[in-house]
C-alpha cells in the first residue's frame, strides 16, 4: 500500500485521541504536541515493545490490573514528564556524542 493522504487520514482517525499506534509491517508510529514529546513516546513505545517480548521469553507474564495500569498512566503518561524526559536524553546524547549536532 503506498502512502498518500487517504492513509494518513485514516490513520489518524483510527489513532484518535491515542499518543501511539503499531502499524503492522511498518512499525511504532508516535504523535505528540511536539518534536519531543513524539519522539519520547516513540523511545518509551519501544523499550515497552521490548519488555514485552523478553517478557514473553521467559514464561507467562502476569498482567497490570486496571489499578496498576492507571497509577503508571498518572505517573509517566502526561506530556510534560515526556518533553522533560526527552530533554534529559537529548542532553546526554550531545553530551557524549556532540558530533550528532554537526
Amino acid at each position: 500500500m503506498s502512502w498518500n493522504k487517504q492513509n494518513g487520514a485514516r490513520i489518524a482517525t483510527r489513532l484518535g485521541g491515542r499518543r501511539a499506534a503499531i502499524l503492522r509491517h511498518h512499525g511504532l508510529l508516535t504523535v505528540g504536541r511536539s518534536v519531543a514529546e513524539a519522539a519520547w513516546w516513540f523511545i518509551a513505545m519501544d523499550r515497552a515493545c521490548q519488555m514485552q517480548l523478553l517478557a514473553d521469553a521467559a514464561g507467562t507474564p502476569r498482567v497490570m490490573t486496571d489499578e496498576e495500569a492507571t497509577l503508571a498512566h498518572r505517573q509517566f503518561g502526561n506530556a510534560n514528564m515526556a518533553r522533560h524526559s526527552f530533554a534529559i536524553l537529548a542532553d546526554v546524547v550531545v553530551e557524549t556524542e556532540p558530533d550528532v549536532l554537526d
